[in-house]
């Protein structure tokens, strides 16, 4: 079984920084897609920031600029940098995978548990 494990969500005030790491663990063959999704309160999940294994990125239009999302595949880890948070980021924030197993069924969509983000003053 492979598992998502988030960590550094918290309080920041507005025009802060923080950054979110998630970890995979479990028997895999190769991790590919990774991203980060957030959920606000009241809203649906949305993708906020998404990177291939080739290292491309890719950012929903409201976080360009402000966040930037990386990995080092050597530890089956992806990164969120948030900068220059607004109280409009805070949400929960979940990480995502899509993971290539050596058991059936090979190619499964991975979630974390959710770290919780608050920008506020």
């Amino acid at each position: 079984q492979v598992k998502l494990v988030e960590y550094g969500g918290g309080l920041v005030q507005p025009g802060g920084s923080l950054r979110l790491s998630c970890a995979a663990f479990g028997t895999m063959l190769s991790i590919n897609d990774m991203a980060w999704y957030r959920q606000a309160p009241g809203k649906q999940r949305e993708l906020v920031a998404a990177i291939s294994s080739g290292g491309t990125t890719t950012y929903t239009e409201s976080v360009k600029g402000r966040f930037t999302i990386s990995r080092d595949n050597a530890r089956n880890t992806v990164f969120l940098q948030m900068n220059s948070l607004k109280p409009e980021d805070t949400a929960v924030y979940f990480c995502n995978a899509d993971v290539t197993r050596t058991i059936l069924p090979r190619d499964v969509e991975v979630w974390g548990q959710g770290t919780r983000v608050t920008v506020s003053s």
